[in-house]
């Protein structure tokens, strides 16, 4: 069967199993002794993380199990996406304690992946919100993982891309909220400087996110819209149905050059006229605004398209940024969809992406030319100390990975203690030598 990530790039063929209950998972794992297999859930990762020869889907693992209204705790199966939780528990008074840009990716994605969102320098990643997982490692096992309980393990598992077992399910905080809605502020930036001063004085807002025009150069470098925001008090507890609009065939690659994007980068920018703007908007189109679009990766046309996703250090901040977007800039690839966000300290977990400092992540179209480009900015990230996010990673080489995750070598003992290396594998891991 032909599978991809939701970037596209790069397609495989693989032989993809579908088992329903943990126990058919663990039947699974016995018959394939010795044979690599590859965790997946809804398929958003945009690279491929989650590819692979044999790849365990598990879809029909998505059952609410349990959930506790005083404490919000949350057990569910690992196939539950956020939609579904948001949609049976935002009624309720519940909201996620962290969400990515998607609202379509499963409970076991998000650990595996460890996501951020809009409120990482307050609330950090998802799984600072997690309890406890089960760990499916073999046809024989399910661990119990969770900061005390195999807290080895589930500081790889966190993070660690499928590459430590099959997350059976997990118990979740979730957060109350009064609200479906968000109290947004928007301010605009003219330029870089403006935006990393803008997210200092704003660093006590729950929620802050820019758009950046990451093709704009001179005083106009990284000119930006930074929204702000809060749940508001005391109003509907509505889930609203997306829009139905989708992409139904490939766009053509050639209409995404520099003259569209700085076209519509212009318009974007300017269509905010005042310095602050305030609105009040459901949460849908707040954290999800590309959810409403199905499809949107055909956009890129049928070559696909790779999201590039760095975190630099605080202190190098502003001389990283400039220097990064002076080079795209320079490129003329720039981006119709590119977000800047300020990020609290990092976590114990072994692979997780964050540390404190600034992460801009935007999309390249696939074609030859991109992957100079692409090779130059590891290296400047990796002059300033950052490093880049696996989740949305489909070509960083071994060497930029090592240097990337300096903790790569107790990850793998982690795995080898447990068995795991050669058991679980993916594109992604064979590529960056963790098999």
């Amino acid at each position: 069967m032909k599978m991809h990530g939701w970037g596209r790039y790069p397609e495989v063929d693989a032989e993809v199993f579908t088992p329903q209950t943990k126990r058919e998972v663990q039947e699974l794992l016995g018959r394939l002794q010795g044979q690599g297999v590859t965790p997946r859930g809804l398929g958003r990762s945009y690279g491929d993380s989650s590819l692979g020869d044999r790849m365990l889907s598990t879809r029909w693992m998505n059952h609410l199990l349990s959930f506790d209204p005083e404490s919000g705790v949350l057990y569910a199966e690992a196939a539950v996406s956020l939609q579904e939780i948001l949609q049976t528990f935002v009624p309720k008074g519940w909201f996620l304690p962290v969400t990515p840009g998607t609202q379509f990716v499963t409970v076991g994605g998000a650990i595996a992946s460890d996501v951020h969102g809009k409120n990482h320098h307050v609330a950090g990643c998802f799984c600072d919100h997690v309890e406890y997982l089960d760990l499916i490692t073999g046809p024989d096992t399910i661990l119990r993982c969770s900061p005390v309980e195999n807290p080895e393990l589930f500081h790889a598992t966190c993070g660690g891309m499928g590459l430590t077992g099959i997350v059976y399910a997990a118990a979740i905080r979730l957060k109350p909220v009064t609200s479906a809605y968000i109290d947004q502020t928007t301010h605009k930036a003219s330029n870089l400087r403006e935006i990393l001063e803008l997210f200092a004085v704003h660093e006590a807002e729950p929620y802050s996110v820019a758009w950046i025009d990451c093709i704009s150069t001179g005083s106009s470098l990284g000119r930006s819209l930074l929204m702000t925001g809060d749940h508001t008090r005391q109003e509907k507890l509505t889930v609203k149905a997306g829009s139905g609009l989708s992409l139904p065939v490939d766009m053509p690659s050639a209409l995404l050059n520099r003259h569209t994007i700085r076209a519509f980068n212009t318009l974007y920018y300017h269509r905010i006229r005042e310095r602050v703007v305030r609105s009040h908007t459901h949460y849908g189109p707040f954290f999800y605004p590309l959810d409403s679009i199905g499809d949107w990766n055909r956009m890129y046309g049928g070559n696909g398209f790779t999201q590039y996703q760095f975190v630099v250090p605080k202190a190098a901040g502003y001389p990283a940024m400039k220097a990064i977007l002076e080079t795209i800039a320079g490129s003329g690839k720039g981006s119709f969809l590119a977000v800047l966000k300020a990020f609290g300290k990092q976590n114990r977990n072994l692979l997780s992406f964050p540390m404190e400092g600034y992460t801009l992540a935007l999309d390249f179209k696939i074609e030859p030319e991109l992957f100079p480009l692409l090779d130059r900015l590891d290296s400047m990230v990796l002059d300033y100390g950052g490093r880049i996010y696996l989740t949305k990673d489909a070509r960083m080489s071994e060497a930029t990975f090592r240097r990337c995750y300096p903790v790569w070598e107790q990850f793998q003992a982690i795995r080898e203690a447990n068995g795991l290396k050669g058991r679980f594998t993916s594109l992604q891991s064979k590529r960056t030598g963790l098999d």
